[in-house]
């Protein structure tokens, strides 16, 4: 289920107007990947280190790179985490989260945080040959030491920015998703419209398919299919939206605003707007009295 919400981020323009100022202004790729995702997330970008773009075509070094990103997402879980390759440079993730759970990571990376030294170079060629990797020496040590060294005060201010988007893309993620439209088909602009329209009554999937003139079984094969989620996990993220607008009013009670919404009761709403955004209503206004 993660892969499409991660590719609906991914597509967002908030999602491209900041990897593109990141790396303009930093000098380094940046990557949102799911935690489904087995593939080099820097490889054929703009700004892909090229040491690592030379050895991603050779499939031991590949392999090692791809074991690189499986320990970055094992242990970034909770905090942003930095893995050191077996070539001495650092890749660091932040986890992206829909509510409580980890959906992705952005990820950035094929740096030093120590400057490179020829013992270290001359193990990196070792480590190479005994894999069988052949390049031209003078090409590969001209990448080598022309990779960007950054200092502790660097690192830690990417992951800063990082750590900050990824917050902000968890807080904007429900809404990417409900107001995802490009390319769809038909059928599923046209029930998302149903839904947007009827969202306060009590709504049914039958009744969702009965408008788009389709039946149960294709409709919710369909719109799993074209949306990356299930029909009622769609309908409480519509209703979550909903009730964000509502809250900004602080003269409505959480109660009215629950079935205003169209929840059916408040114990539904706090436990749907948890999971989706990650704290409760109440705690949700609060934030935004102080923000």
């Amino acid at each position: 289920m993660a892969k499409p919400l991660i590719e609906a981020l991914a597509g967002s323009k908030i999602y491209q107007d900041y990897e593109n100022a990141f790396s303009e202004m930093t000098g380094l790729p940046v990557a949102l990947r799911s935690v489904e995702s087995w593939q080099l997330p820097h490889h054929g970008k703009r700004f892909e280190n090229p040491f690592c773009g030379m050895l991603s075509q050779k499939s031991r070094a590949c392999a090692s790179c791809l074991q690189v990103q499986q320990r970055l997402s094992e242990t970034t879980t909770r905090e942003p985490q930095t893995v050191t390759c077996q070539a001495g440079l650092c890749d660091i993730a932040i986890p992206v989260r829909m509510g409580d759970q980890v959906i992705g990571f952005l990820t950035t990376g094929q740096v030093f945080c120590k400057k490179p030294t020829e013992t270290l170079f001359n193990r990196t060629l070792k480590l190479l040959a005994s894999w069988g990797v052949q390049t031209d020496p003078k090409k590969l040590r001209e990448a080598y030491f022309n990779t960007r060294v950054l200092s502790s005060r660097q690192h830690e201010s990417a992951m800063k920015l990082l750590t900050i988007f990824a917050e902000h893309l968890s807080m904007v993620s429900n809404q990417i998703i409900v107001q995802e439209q490009n390319g769809e088909m038909p059928v599923i602009t046209r029930a998302k419209q149903f839904i947007a329209e009827h969202q306060t009554e009590e709504l049914s999937l039958e009744q969702v398919a009965r408008s788009v003139n389709t039946s149960k079984f294709y409709f919710c094969k369909m719109f799993k299919k074209g949306t990356g989620i299930n029909f009622t996990d769609y309908l409480s993220r519509v209703r979550t939206e909903r009730a964000k607008n509502l809250l900004l009013n602080p003269n409505l009670r959480v109660t009215e605003i629950a079935y205003e919404a169209g929840f059916q009761s408040l114990t539904h709403f706090n436990r749907v707007f948890k999971r989706i955004l990650g704290r409760s209503p109440t705690g949700y206004r609060e934030q935004l009295a102080r923000s």
